[in-house]
């Protein structure tokens, strides 16, 4: 969930290793520190708070070294200070340690080396690493990495730098991302792809349980099995650019307007007219399996999670498989009495989210189809998954998720149409389902083109403190969704709720100070939808519905309205979910909230 950056070649590190901490801050931005290596001496810096906190430390500071590590930090062991922020060192300043991560057994490690004469001046579980390593400095400093990290049980992604070592840096990882860069004479690594891309396109992603040694015209990995192996690197995709705000106030309302983008990537070249259905190349390798599939399991979080309650709703209406959707995180919990043919499906923008690692791990070892859907090329889930299918939606760099979450949604889709054509769903419905799909880039655009009436809307009612967000079938997961969003961005409590629960226990909280948020298009439940709405309205609540347009009943029942272009019942959703993104975007703008960096969260939960 923290940032890691490392840096080492022939320019000044300092602007480099700045540089990357500020494209890796939505990934933690409780504190922030760097340690360069000058040739003969490390220098340390750390800060509380933003990066912009640093960088007024620094001040014009010219640090003359080409190394360096540098790292902004989410606080899992202590909280955010100084003295807890990242790189730490040794008891001699020999040693300095990055790390995303957690170290499990970091107390009887502590005890053992205070017992030892090591002196702690943090409450984190990294600093046990540095000392650790120090235990080891006869040897170089990837064989006292490795003998180091023996002994640790947990997760890691780390970056070290040793006072003794100035023309290497060594990093590792295991169950934590970590990118090697490799440039013209320098050579870097980060915990995302985005830091790097300044520099270089040509990235290697770092397995499990291995080490690697950066040096100025080098890298060298070494493997789990302690062999040093050969890997080429791969070239990304994007450029640096896409990561830039590119005149835009705030990440996420870049994001939101990149959606008709993202949709059109989902759907790039995976339309087959003729036929009526999807072509997935990502899957064709377990299709005889996926055909004889009954059970489908889908497992994410957050976001990814209502993506796949939506995914759920449209499988099981396009294809014959019994679908569930589990929190990844109790996934593994539970007694798994996998069917026969049983497929599970994980959901995650970054690929590398620990809950969901850990469900399809499980999966794995009880025998199931495991399928990934996943935004980031090389991430740990695209490797340990047998097929998948990938975003294509670009570096998302708002902590909360709306391209990709739409992105997630359009292509559960394709996978229920290229399921359900080998099933029971004719071809005349394929192609109405893929004209349907054509239609989202433009009716999204016509959405956000209309986004000043949501800014006005969310200025009116972002004094409220408390709001149901409802919704029934294919829109309950959006309803889920968009409480979520006003929650993590406006800091705003919001519920989301089936609609016919309602009367279940919670409109006993309605009154006039707690407004509903109702997804009311004309569809098939849209009687019902109607009947909740007079229910709210006879109790004093106030309506905000999302309706189809032109729709006069919801109009003379509803405080507020905003109109939906109509499109197929199954795709309204992937409609629905925008204007809630910038009724909560523009809740928190109006609120004066931190829209990017909502507080105590960070973008890639990479523990657990």
């Amino acid at each position: 969930m923290c940032g890691i950056v490392c840096y080492i070649g022939r320019q000044p590190a300092l602007p480099i290793l700045v540089e990357g901490l500020k494209r890796l801050e939505y990934r933690g931005y409780d504190s922030s520190g760097l340690a360069i290596h000058n040739g003969s001496e490390v220098q340390l810096v750390r800060e509380l708070g933003p990066i912009r906190n640093l960088e007024r430390k620094l001040g014009s500071s010219q640090w003359s070294g080409t190394s360096g590590i540098a790292h902004t930090r989410w606080a899992t062991h202590g909280a955010p200070s100084e003295e807890n922020a990242h790189p730490h060192g040794d008891c001699r300043g020999e040693i300095y340690v990055a790390h995303n991560g957690i170290i499990e057994n970091y107390r009887e490690l502590k005890s053992d080396l205070e017992r030892r004469g090591h002196c702690f001046r943090s409450q984190t579980d990294t600093e046990v690493l540095a000392h650790l390593i120090e235990e080891f400095q006869d040897s170089s400093l990837e064989e006292a990495t490795q003998q180091a990290l023996e002994r640790v049980i947990g997760t890691y992604g780390l970056a070290i730098l040793s006072r003794k070592f100035p023309d290497k840096l060594v990093v590792a990882r295991r169950g934590s991302p970590i990118i090697l860069g490799i440039g013209a004479g320098e050579t870097l690594a980060a915990s995302d792809v985005s830091a790097l891309l300044r520099h270089t396109r040509k990235v290697i992603y770092l397995q499990d349980g291995e080490i690697a040694v950066l040096e100025q015209d080098r890298f060298r990995i070494l493997s789990h099995q302690q062999k040093w192996i050969r890997r080429s690197p791969e070239t990304v995709e994007w450029d640096s650019e896409a990561a830039e705000m590119q005149g835009y106030p705030h990440f996420m309302l870049k994001e939101i307007h990149e959606q008709p983008e993202a949709i059109q990537n989902a759907m790039r070249g995976r339309l087959l007219w003729e036929e009526g259905t999807a072509k997935l190349g990502g899957l064709e390798a377990v299709a005889d399996r996926l055909r004889q599939a009954r059970h489908m399991i889908i497992v994410s979080c957050g976001s990814s999670y209502f993506a796949g309650l939506l995914g759920r709703y449209v499988l099981e209406r396009l294809t014959s498989l019994s679908v569930e959707v589990e929190l990844a995180s109790e996934f593994r919990y539970r007694k798994l009495n996998f069917r026969k043919g049983t497929v599970v499906l994980a959901i995650s923008q970054s690929g590398e989210t620990a809950d969901t690692l850990a469900a399809i791990r499980e999966a794995k070892r009880k025998g199931a189809l495991v399928l990934g859907l996943v935004n980031v090329v090389g991430s740990t889930l695209t490797r340990e998954t047998d097929a998948g299918v990938y975003n294509h939606a670009g570096p998302e760099i708002g902590v909360a998720s709306t391209k990709t979450f739409i992105s997630q949604m359009v292509i559960l889709h394709l996978i229920a149409l290229f399921l359900g054509r080998q099933q029971e769903v004719p071809i005349a419905e394929g192609q109405r389902i893929q004209e349907g799909l054509q239609k989202l880039p433009d009716q999204v655009r016509h959405i956000l083109s209309r986004q000043d009436r949501i800014s006005d809307l969310a200025r009116r009612y972002c004094g409220y403190h408390h709001f149901f967000y409802l919704g029934r079938k294919y829109n309950y997961p959006v309803a889920l969704e968009g409480a979520l969003k006003l929650k993590e961005i406006a800091y705003l409590h919001a519920e989301g709720y089936a609609a016919g629960e309602m009367k279940h226990g919670p409109l006993a909280l309605i009154d006039e100070e707690f407004p509903s948020v109702c997804i009311v298009p004309r569809d098939s439940s849209y009687e019902k939808m109607v009947s909740n709405v007079q229910e709210i309205k006879a109790r004093r609540g106030k309506v905000i519905a999302l309706t189809s347009e032109q729709d006069g009943d919801i109009c003379s029942l509803a405080d507020e309205v905003f109109p939906l272009p109509s499109n197929l019942e199954i795709l309204t959703p992937i409609l629905a979910v925008v204007p809630l993104q910038l009724f909560a975007y523009y809740a928190a703008l109006h609120r004066g909230c931190e829209i990017d960096r909502p507080r105590n969260l960070a973008k890639s939960v990479t523990v657990e």
